[in-house]
């Protein structure tokens, strides 16, 4: 069974569509796409030990670093993200973007991105809090960066 394509999870400033969540490929594979607006806030430094992620650029242009090596994603340009690899991600360009990622096995779902929303509206416009925001991360599968 698949997931509704219109729902759209917010994250901050970030979208979160998916595609494919694990159930319907048997846990093989899960595929969200993600908006990335000129500018945004986005996730802290952080690594998955439970699955890769490849990630797809749509459109615009995505500044990623892995393992300390800066890559730029942009419209059809892949990156892999080997599991247990510290990475993250920025969108320091004018123009917004879009990227397809694509996790294998397809353990992570769109109730991770859930979480995250309800802690950054729970936080009324401010900062949202970090220790709520690193609780959802590790309840998830995600370690944040030392």
């Amino acid at each position: 069974m698949g997931t509704d394509m219109h729902e759209q999870i917010h994250v901050g400033q970030i979208g979160v569509r998916f595609l494919l969540e694990g159930e319907a490929s048997g846990g093989a594979v899960a595929m969200f796409e993600f908006d990335v607006p000129a500018g945004a806030r986005v996730p802290i430094a952080h690594s998955h030990d439970g699955y890769e992620e490849t990630v797809y650029g749509l459109a615009g242009t995505l500044s990623w670093t892995v393992a300390g090596e800066a890559s730029e994603v942009g419209p059809g340009e892949v990156l892999c993200i080997p599991r247990g690899v510290v990475h993250h991600f920025a969108n320091g360009y004018d123009a917004d973007a879009t990227a397809l990622a694509i996790v294998t096995p397809g353990v992570l779902g769109p109730q991770y991105f859930r979480d995250l929303e309800a802690v950054v509206l729970a936080s009324a416009g401010g900062p949202p809090d970090p220790a709520a925001m690193v609780a959802v991360m590790r309840q998830h599968g995600l370690t944040p960066a030392p």
